[in-house]
C-alpha cells in the first residue's frame, strides 16, 4: 500500500468523523487527523515528511473547498494550476512546469471542487452547462471543463495573478523591456497614441498593460472593461472598471463587451482600456478608438504583429461582414501603436517588436518598425523615426524633446 491508497482508505472515516463534532475548528481538525495518522500501523516506517504530508492532505480534502489545490492558490510563487483529470495536476512555477505530488482520490472529488468554484461566483457546471469560467475572490481567473466534454476527466485551469503593482521600472529590471523601450512607450501613453498589445497565452500581455497605464495623465477620466477583473490601476483616481457577466441558470442576465463598451461612451471618458479582445467586440473598442477617445489601449492573442492584424479583421468580420479593405481602414485609422510580446527561453517575457501602424493603403498595411531584438535578444531601436508625430508636437516641446533624447528624430 502507498500513500495515495492509505489517504484513499483513510478519507471516509476521517470525514464522517469530523463531520460528527460539533464547534469544529481547524486546529481540532488539524488535532484529530495528527492522531488517526500517527496511530496507524502504515506510518510507522514512514519518514517525518511522509506523514506529514499525508495530514496536510487528509485536512485539505475535509476542511477547505478548493480541497488539494488550496495551499497552491495560497502559494504566491505559483502562477498556474492545471488539473487534467483527477489524477494529473500540473503547477507553474517560476516560470517552470511540474507535477504536484497530490492527486483526487475520484472524479466526484475532483467535480465538487469544480461546483464549489462556480458556486462561489453564482455560476453552475454540469452536464448541461459543461464549461464555466470565472473569478476566484482573491482575483485568480477559473476555467473548468465538466467530464462529458473532457476525455480524460473534468479539467480545471486556475491563471494567478500577482496582488502586486509591477511597474515599468520592475518591467526593466526583468528584461522584459529596455529602458529606452520603457521611456518611448510610456511617452506614446502620455501623448494620447492608442496602442494594442498582442502576444501569445501568458507572455504578459496583461501585466505590460497594467504598467503602460501607470503613463496616463492623473487628471483623465478611465473606463477599464474586461471579461474577468485582472487589471490593477490603483494610481488613476477617475476610473470606472466594468466587467462582462455570463447569463444565469435561467439563460438571463449576460452583459457581453460589446455592451460594455457601447455604455463606455455615454460615460465621458478621456481614455477606454479593454482589456482583452477575442471575438465581435472588436468592431465596437475600434469604433471608439476612431470616435475621439485617443489613449486607449488594448491587447489580444497574435503570434505577431502582423499577424495580430490578420486577427482582428477576422474578428471583425464576425461583428460586421463589410468589405475587407474598409475594415482595414478602420482597423489603420483606430490603431496608432502595436506592441508584441513573447515567452523566451526558460519563462521570460519579453518585448520583441514595437511598430507604428501608418494606414492602410495599396492592399496593405503601411508598418514602421520602431523597435526589435537585436543579436544578444534585447530590445533595441531599428532606426526608423516615428513619423506619426502630430501628437507629440501638440503635447509640447518637453514631449518633442524626450522623443528627441531617444533618437525617433521630429
Amino acid at each position: 500500500m502507498d500513500k495515495d491508497e492509505f489517504i484513499r482508505r483513510k478519507l471516509p472515516a476521517v470525514r464522517y468523523a469530523l463531520g460528527s463534532m460539533e464547534d469544529l475548528d481547524d486546529d481540532r481538525a488539524m488535532e484529530y487527523i495528527r492522531e488517526e495518522v500517527l496511530s496507524d500501523e502504515f506510518c510507522k516506517g514512514l519518514c517525518y515528511e511522509e506523514i506529514r504530508h499525508i495530514i496536510e492532505v487528509l485536512f485539505y480534502k475535509t476542511r477547505r473547498r478548493l480541497g488539494i489545490l488550496d495551499p497552491l492558490i495560497r502559494d504566491p510563487a505559483i502562477t498556474e494550476i492545471m488539473v487534467n483529470g483527477p489524477r494529473d495536476i500540473f503547477i507553474e512555477k517560476k516560470g517552470r512546469i511540474e507535477k504536484y505530488d497530490c492527486i483526487f482520490d475520484t472524479v466526484e472529488e475532483l467535480e465538487e471542487v469544480l461546483m464549489n468554484v462556480a458556486g462561489d461566483v453564482h455560476r453552475e457546471i454540469n452536464e448541461m452547462n459543461p464549461i464555466v469560467d470565472a473569478r476566484l475572490p482573491n482575483g485568480s481567473r477559473v476555467n473548468g471543463v465538466y467530464k462529458n466534454v473532457a476525455v480524460n476527466g473534468p479539467i480545471l485551469t486556475i491563471r494567478k495573478f500577482s496582488t502586486d503593482f509591477i511597474s515599468m521600472k520592475k518591467l526593466v529590471e526583468n528584461r522584459t523591456l529596455t529602458e529606452s523601450g520603457a521611456r518611448l512607450l510610456a511617452l506614446l501613453v502620455e501623448c494620447g497614441y492608442n496602442i494594442f498589445v498582442s502576444g501569445g497565452t501568458s507572455s504578459g500581455k496583461t501585466t505590460l498593460l497594467n504598467a503602460l497605464a501607470e503613463a496616463v495623465p492623473k487628471d483623465e477620466r478611465v473606463i477599464v472593461i474586461e471579461d474577468s477583473m485582472e487589471l490593477k490601476l490603483p494610481y488613476i483616481e477617475n476610473i470606472v472598471h466594468m466587467e462582462c457577466r455570463t447569463a444565469n441558470s435561467g439563460g438571463a442576465g449576460s452583459v457581453n463587451m460589446s455592451q460594455l463598451i457601447k455604455s463606455s461612451l455615454r460615460m465621458r471618458p478621456d481614455r477606454i482600456i479593454v482589456g482583452e479582445v477575442r471575438g465581435a467586440e472588436v468592431m465596437d473598442m475600434l469604433q471608439a478608438m476612431n470616435t475621439g477617445h485617443s489613449g486607449s489601449l488594448s491587447t489580444g492573442h497574435g503570434n505577431s504583429v502582423k499577424g495580430m492584424l490578420r486577427r482582428l479583421e477576422s474578428l471583425y468580420l464576425m461583428a460586421a461582414p463589410l468589405d475587407i479593405d474598409a475594415i482595414r481602414g478602420q482597423i489603420a485609422e483606430g490603431i496608432d501603436i502595436m506592441v508584441h510580446l513573447e515567452k523566451i527561453g526558460k519563462g521570460e517575457r519579453r518585448v520583441v517588436e514595437i511598430y507604428e501602424l501608418l494606414r492602410y493603403e495599396k492592399g496593405e498595411f503601411q508598418l514602421n518598425k520602431l523597435m526589435g531584438l537585436d543579436g544578444n535578444m534585447e530590445l533595441r531601436r531599428m532606426g526608423d523615426s516615428l513619423l506619426n508625430s502630430k501628437r507629440i508636437i501638440l503635447k509640447g516641446e518637453e514631449y518633442a524633446y524626450r522623443l528627441q533624447e531617444l533618437g525617433f528624430i521630429l
